[in-house]
Protein backbone atom coordinates (compact mmCIF):
# COMPACT_ATOMS: atom_id res chain seq x y z
CA UNK A 1 0.00 0.00 0.00
CA UNK A 2 1.53 3.74 -1.09
CA UNK A 3 1.81 6.09 1.78
CA UNK A 4 -0.36 8.93 0.69
CA UNK A 5 2.11 11.18 2.85
CA UNK A 6 4.80 10.49 0.31
CA UNK A 7 2.36 10.64 -2.77
CA UNK A 8 1.74 14.16 -2.33
CA UNK A 9 4.94 15.26 -0.32
CA UNK A 10 7.20 13.07 -2.07
CA UNK A 11 11.24 13.54 -0.35
CA UNK A 12 10.77 16.11 1.58
CA UNK A 13 11.23 17.61 5.26
CA UNK A 14 8.59 17.98 7.84
CA UNK A 15 10.19 18.90 10.73
CA UNK A 16 8.53 18.93 14.38
CA UNK A 17 7.89 21.94 16.47
CA UNK A 18 7.75 21.40 19.88
CA UNK A 19 5.63 23.92 22.16
CA UNK A 20 3.24 23.74 24.85
CA UNK A 21 0.16 25.86 23.69
CA UNK A 22 -0.61 23.81 20.55
CA UNK A 23 -4.09 25.50 19.88
CA UNK A 24 -3.09 28.91 19.63
CA UNK A 25 0.08 27.92 17.28
CA UNK A 26 -2.61 25.93 14.93
CA UNK A 27 -4.69 29.36 14.68
CA UNK A 28 -1.58 31.24 14.09
CA UNK A 29 -0.17 29.23 11.67
CA UNK A 30 -3.38 29.76 9.75
CA UNK A 31 -3.53 33.12 9.94
CA UNK A 32 0.05 34.07 9.45
CA UNK A 33 1.08 31.53 6.46
CA UNK A 34 -2.35 29.80 5.49
CA UNK A 35 -1.78 26.73 7.29
CA UNK A 36 -4.03 24.03 6.98
CA UNK A 37 -4.44 21.20 9.35
CA UNK A 38 -4.84 18.18 8.56
CA UNK A 39 -5.01 16.68 11.73
CA UNK A 40 -5.01 16.32 15.49
CA UNK A 41 -4.37 13.93 18.36
CA UNK A 42 -5.81 15.08 21.68
CA UNK A 43 -4.70 14.44 25.06
CA UNK A 44 -7.53 12.69 27.61
CA UNK A 45 -8.01 16.81 28.89
CA UNK A 46 -8.85 17.68 25.50
CA UNK A 47 -5.74 19.52 25.00
CA UNK A 48 -3.69 19.29 21.05
CA UNK A 49 -0.69 16.29 22.40
CA UNK A 50 0.20 16.57 17.88
CA UNK A 51 -1.07 18.37 15.00
CA UNK A 52 -0.14 17.90 11.69
CA UNK A 53 -0.30 20.60 9.45
CA UNK A 54 0.43 21.87 5.66
CA UNK A 55 1.67 25.35 3.88
CA UNK A 56 1.15 23.60 0.76
CA UNK A 57 3.12 21.58 -0.06
CA UNK A 58 5.15 21.55 2.56
CA UNK A 59 4.27 19.49 5.44
CA UNK A 60 4.72 20.48 9.41
CA UNK A 61 3.92 18.84 12.15
CA UNK A 62 3.13 20.56 16.10
CA UNK A 63 3.58 18.39 19.47
CA UNK A 64 3.55 19.04 22.42
CA UNK A 65 6.77 19.46 24.92
CA UNK A 66 8.26 16.24 26.29
CA UNK A 67 10.84 16.62 28.75
CA UNK A 68 11.47 12.89 29.39
CA UNK A 69 12.39 12.83 25.62
CA UNK A 70 14.67 15.81 26.26
CA UNK A 71 12.51 17.39 22.88
CA UNK A 72 11.82 21.04 24.24
CA UNK A 73 10.44 24.34 22.85
CA UNK A 74 12.48 27.72 22.11
CA UNK A 75 10.68 29.12 25.35
CA UNK A 76 11.86 26.39 27.42
CA UNK A 77 15.66 26.51 26.15
CA UNK A 78 15.12 30.30 25.89
CA UNK A 79 16.40 29.98 22.26
CA UNK A 80 16.28 28.21 19.24
CA UNK A 81 18.63 25.94 17.30
CA UNK A 82 16.90 25.78 13.92
CA UNK A 83 15.68 28.86 11.58
CA UNK A 84 12.77 27.23 9.72
CA UNK A 85 13.14 28.17 5.66
CA UNK A 86 10.15 28.35 3.69
CA UNK A 87 10.28 29.48 0.55
CA UNK A 88 6.92 31.48 -0.56
CA UNK A 89 6.12 33.60 -4.12
CA UNK A 90 5.63 36.55 -1.68
CA UNK A 91 8.01 37.19 0.98
CA UNK A 92 7.01 40.77 1.93
CA UNK A 93 3.03 39.53 2.12
CA UNK A 94 3.90 36.19 4.29
CA UNK A 95 6.02 38.20 6.67
CA UNK A 96 3.26 41.40 7.19
CA UNK A 97 0.58 38.35 7.45
CA UNK A 98 2.80 37.03 10.57
CA UNK A 99 3.16 39.96 11.97
CA UNK A 100 -0.14 41.18 11.91
CA UNK A 101 -0.87 37.29 13.36
CA UNK A 102 1.32 38.22 16.06
CA UNK A 103 4.92 37.56 14.91
CA UNK A 104 7.98 39.46 15.06
CA UNK A 105 10.46 40.55 12.94
CA UNK A 106 13.61 39.84 13.08
CA UNK A 107 15.01 41.04 9.71
CA UNK A 108 13.40 43.23 6.87
CA UNK A 109 12.95 41.58 4.11
CA UNK A 110 15.37 42.47 1.55
CA UNK A 111 17.48 41.41 -1.30
CA UNK A 112 20.60 39.48 -0.58
CA UNK A 113 23.84 39.13 -3.00
CA UNK A 114 23.79 35.44 -3.03
CA UNK A 115 20.00 35.80 -4.50
CA UNK A 116 17.41 35.38 -2.44
CA UNK A 117 15.03 37.76 -1.42
CA UNK A 118 13.77 36.99 2.44
CA UNK A 119 12.90 38.48 5.79
CA UNK A 120 12.78 36.46 9.33
CA UNK A 121 10.26 36.52 11.82
CA UNK A 122 9.98 35.25 15.19
CA UNK A 123 6.73 33.34 15.41
CA UNK A 124 4.72 33.80 19.58
CA UNK A 125 6.25 29.61 20.16
CA UNK A 126 9.76 30.89 20.00
CA UNK A 127 10.63 29.32 16.57
CA UNK A 128 12.16 31.47 13.67
CA UNK A 129 11.55 31.21 10.32
CA UNK A 130 12.68 32.78 7.43
CA UNK A 131 10.73 33.45 4.85
CA UNK A 132 12.17 33.58 1.26
CA UNK A 133 12.61 33.95 -2.33
CA UNK A 134 14.81 33.03 -5.15
CA UNK A 135 15.61 35.82 -7.62
CA UNK A 136 17.40 36.63 -10.64
CA UNK A 137 20.00 37.98 -11.07
CA UNK A 138 19.69 41.41 -12.76
CA UNK A 139 15.83 41.73 -10.76
CA UNK A 140 17.41 42.83 -7.29
CA UNK A 141 17.90 46.73 -6.57
CA UNK A 142 21.09 44.72 -5.17
CA UNK A 143 22.58 43.62 -8.31
CA UNK A 144 21.31 46.57 -9.98
CA UNK A 145 23.86 48.47 -8.20
CA UNK A 146 26.23 45.69 -8.03
CA UNK A 147 26.71 45.83 -11.90
CA UNK A 148 26.63 49.26 -12.49
CA UNK A 149 29.81 49.66 -10.02
CA UNK A 150 31.40 46.14 -12.09
CA UNK A 151 30.90 48.08 -15.54
CA UNK A 152 32.88 51.60 -13.86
Amino acid sequence: MKDPVLESHPATFAPQLYMEDLSSAIEFYKSAFGAIELRRLNNPDGSVHVAEMSIPPALFRLHQEVSRAREYSPDTLEGTTVVIGLIVDDPDTMVSNAVAAGGKEISPVRDYEYGYRQGTILDPFGHHWLLEKHIEKGKSEYFKRKDTKAQR
